[in-house]
């Protein structure tokens, strides 16, 4: 039993995401979170503010079974298939993160200064919250697709705007990690 709580191996997880692509192509149908976000926007009325939300709709509530299923998938995933392991992380990065403020580095997938409710109630936290989903929305309508559609379906399709967009994805958190968040923290 103690195998099924680890995380999956990427020889069981790449593969069964391979088949999915390879179905979805198949059906014509393309794959990212940010189109189920534009579909519900669009269900909820936002074409009438603007032009953006103003398609049919009901053609991609299909797309909306990705959310579902990730709903469903994270809550099994959470307290049916994992452990209470920590994340493997290298002894310098703990070091780092140490010297930023991180006291428990490693010990829990995410960190609490990040992501715990007393950080997401701080100033600022909700402003990095604010700030940063700003960024991401603007970002994802930018680039034409969020990093699931371009990493996942769009390289898989060989598409070259997508390889574009993952690469700059890819900058972006690197600056990210190494220069930006430690001038936050």
């Amino acid at each position: 039993m103690e195998y099924i709580l680890n995380p999956w191996p990427w020889y069981v997880s790449g593969p069964l995401i391979a088949i999915v692509m390879a179905i979805l192509l198949y059906f014509g149908k393309t794959f990212g979170m940010s189109s189920n976000l534009k579909t519900l926007c669009a269900i909820g009325g936002a074409g009438k503010f603007s032009e953006f939300f103003k398609f049919d709709w009901k053609e991609q509530v299909w797309n909306l079974i990705v959310v579902l299923g990730a709903i469903i998938g994270g809550f099994i995933g959470t307290h049916y298939l994992s452990n209470d392991s920590g994340t493997d992380l290298n002894p310098v990065t703990i070091s780092e993160l140490k010297q930023m403020g991180f006291q428990n580095s490693g010990e829990t997938l995410v960190p609490d200064e990040l992501y715990g409710v007393d950080a997401i109630s701080s100033p600022m936290g909700l402003t990095l919250l604010i700030v940063g989903g700003l960024l991401v929305g603007f970002g994802t309508r930018y680039a034409g697709g969020c990093t699931s559609g371009h990493a996942i379906a769009g390289l898989s399709s060989l598409q070259k705007p997508s390889l574009i967009a993952v690469i700059g994805f890819f900058v972006g958190g690197l600056i990210m990690a190494n220069f930006i968040l430690p001038l936050i923290f």
